[in-house]
């Protein structure tokens, strides 16, 4: 099991609660409807739902319950962004008039014992104890298949009807010269650190990477960003990826894009090398993580002996969520492209309806029916759903895009956040939504008004004839949807158009 680090009282109530000390795996008393390998987002929301509909289900876990949302992803990044933004706000309050008269002194190790803390909280949720009382047969151990109707797991053998890989993934470092000279961190080291690193050096300008990087540079850190694509988030819209790296830059972040011929020297501290933009940079951190490439958790499944195919980049599952063995089903970041918490969430669901109903009205449903919303918590947030206009064009697929800039809408604007924009894509013609991207504060919360349109087939014509409370920045969604509107006027309807906003009314 992972150590818990440091091993003060809310490490402690943690592991109480997600892999107790004292546990006692039960004594399988006959087969079980469903059995779940891996207790991470994928695997809980299965066996509660399945135990909920009265399935007979075991769960198993070889290291913390909970998975890397809880003990090493989501939960503690954001109580860590948290403080972050807080430590930011505070410098930045001159601009508000409000003057803060000593300046900002951040207790980094307050920071992080407030996170351990909330954590700890919120592990409760996840807990053997909590699990058990749902009516779920616990084990922890290494689970393997035996064969298609028997697994063991610390040398107990369960037999099953249904069994659901759900092991997720873990961090890997790419292939780096002299990466192995020293020790970095990943995602599922950083949250143990309890001082501030004075200068910290990052690999990947990934999600996980942006982040953190701002989060350390607003806490403190003199933070050096290595990226060997341009820019930063290269997976997003340029647009909005463009405005995240000015925010990330202004924090402090020292930004190494197109990184070419990157080393790492450990002979005396560490040492990062990196050719960026015709320039050489060769500085000593105190800390490096690592924050670029996953790898799916398939080792020691035994996977062979059942028939379930896997690659490099996970188990291979069809639209059902169904493996190669039509026995046993997967579900998270173990088998997909959408390493997200509420994405594994919403495939667990399909799981229970496929293997529990495997006809009829409540079975066979598609992993490719969801519509899976995802977001960047950096300051501003990145937030998206749907296509992107890259991927339009790629797929031959003829949209109209309409942006709205939050310098334009009033609430942005007196809050001082209105860098950002909102962009949705329509089917051409149409105002039928095929994406969107979200660049604002709270732009997590705001792309589910977008995704609930999607799912629901509400176009973005109607969105303009739903009331948005005033002032708010939702209201740039709305005026989305009068952008599409006006497309559609006669030439007299323009001219009354016209008329109402030299009277500024409908602003």
């Amino acid at each position: 099991m992972n150590a818990l680090l440091p091993n003060d009282a809310h490490n402690q109530q943690l592991q109480a609660n997600v892999h107790p000390s004292d546990w006692t795996n039960p004594v399988p008393g006959g087969p079980y409807h469903l059995v779940v390998i891996g207790a991470g987002t994928a695997g809980l929301v299965t066996a509660a739902g399945a135990a909920g509909l009265g399935a007979r289900v075991a769960l198993i876990e070889r290291d913390l319950m909970g998975g890397d949302c809880l003990n090493v992803g989501c939960v503690p990044s954001k109580g860590v962004i948290s403080a972050a933004r807080v430590a930011a706000t505070a410098r930045d309050a001159g601009n508000f008039s409000v003057n803060v008269p000593k300046g900002v002194d951040v207790d980094f190790g307050g920071v992080m014992q407030r996170m351990r803390k909330l954590r700890a909280s919120i592990s409760r949720n996840d807990s053997a104890t909590r699990f058990h009382e749902l009516g779920i047969d616990v084990y922890f151990g290494q689970a393997s298949f035996i064969d298609s109707e028997s697994i063991d797991v610390a040398g107990t053998t369960l037999k099953y009807k249904r069994a659901v890989i759900a092991t997720g993934a873990r961090a890997a470092a790419p292939p780096i010269a002299g990466l192995d000279t020293v020790k970095y961190l990943t995602n599922e080291s950083v949250f143990s650190l309890t001082e501030l690193p004075k200068r910290l050096g990052i690999i990947g300008a990934g999600p996980i990477g942006c982040e953190l990087a701002q989060s350390f540079a607003q806490l403190g850190s003199k933070v050096f960003l290595v990226e060997n694509d341009h820019g930063v988030l290269p997976r997003e819209d340029r647009d909005a990826a463009e405005i995240v790296q000015n925010a990330i830059t202004h924090a402090g972040v020292k930004l190494l894009c197109c990184g070419q011929n990157l080393r790492i020297n450990g002979e005396n501290g560490i040492r990062m090398t990196v050719d960026s933009h015709g320039t050489s940079y060769d500085e000593p951190v105190d800390q490096l993580l690592v924050a670029a490439g996953r790898a799916p958790n398939v080792e020691n499944l035994n996977l062979e002996a059942v028939g379930v195919d896997f690659t490099k980049k996970g188990v291979a599952v069809n639209d059902h969520m169904q493996t190669k063995n039509p026995r046993i089903y997967a579900a998270g970041d173990v088998c997909s492209k959408f390493q997200f918490t509420h994405a594994a969430d919403f495939m667990a669901r399909i799981v229970i309806q496929n293997s529990l109903f495997a006809v009829g009205p409540f079975g066979r449903k598609k992993a490719s029916d969801l519509v899976i919303p995802w977001a960047t918590y950096t300051s501003p947030e990145v937030a998206h759903v749907g296509v992107y206009e890259n991927e339009a064009l790629d797929a031959g697929i003829e949209i109209d895009t309409y942006v709205q800039h939050f310098a334009d809408v009033d609430r942005a604007i007196l809050e001082g956040d209105d860098e950002g924009f909102v962009k949705i894509h329509t089917a051409r013609g149409t105002d039928k939504i095929v994406g969107a991207t979200i660049v604002a504060k709270n732009a997590g919360d705001m792309i589910s008004e977008v995704t609930l349109a999607m799912v629901n087939k509400i176009g973005l014509g109607k969105i303009a004839n739903t009331i948005h409370p005033y002032p708010t920045q939702a209201e740039a969604i709305r005026k989305l949807g009068d952008q599409f509107n006006r497309t559609r006027l006669t030439p007299t309807s323009k001219k009354m158009l016209d008329v109402l906003r030299r009277l500024n009314v409908g602003r």
